[in-house]
């Protein structure tokens, strides 16, 4: 198939359709390392309870999900070994979920795995042209959030 028919889309569509491959080929990759039981969802909370931990209401809020949820979600990943709650440093009534030895694992691979898929674009159109597409997101998602990351904008990956 040539990648002609693809030009005809809309930026956007290119955008989601990118990302949808991109995420869909660590999946599978995460799957053959054996870590399939890992979802999009729980790299979104990986990616915000690295390093230093982060408590649920502090995840739901950054998630935009209920703390009902996030208890769930860390519940599964507490039993599937990636997490742990401990003791809050601070409060003693509260607890922190922090990523155990199997979370920080997975984080490390999720990494290593975008780092390949990366390389591979440079190699099919060229470092200066993903440099320069890095540039003109940064710029337009600079702009469109008027120089900082709201709740609703942030990294996925």
């Amino acid at each position: 198939m040539n990648h002609q028919i693809f030009s005809e889309f809309n930026l956007t569509s290119l955008l989601s359709l990118s990302l949808s491959s991109l995420i869909d080929e660590l999946n599978d990759r995460m799957s053959e390392l054996g870590y399939g039981d890992i979802k999009p969802s729980h790299g979104f909370m990986f990616k915000f309870i690295t390093p230093d931990g982060a408590t649920g209401i502090e995840i739901a809020e950054y998630l935009g999900i209920t703390k009902q949820a996030v208890s769930k979600m860390v519940d599964y990943l507490e039993k599937s070994g990636y997490v742990m709650r401990k003791n809050h440093p601070t409060d003693r009534r509260g607890k922190i979920i922090v990523l155990t030895e199997k979370g920080l694992l997975v984080t490390k691979l999720k990494d290593e795995i975008l780092i390949e898929i990366e390389q591979r674009w440079i190699e099919s159109i060229g470092a200066e042209r993903i440099q320069m597409l890095k540039e003109d997101l940064a710029k337009l998602s600079y702009e469109a959030n008027k120089g900082k990351l709201s709740p609703k904008s942030r990294p996925i990956l």
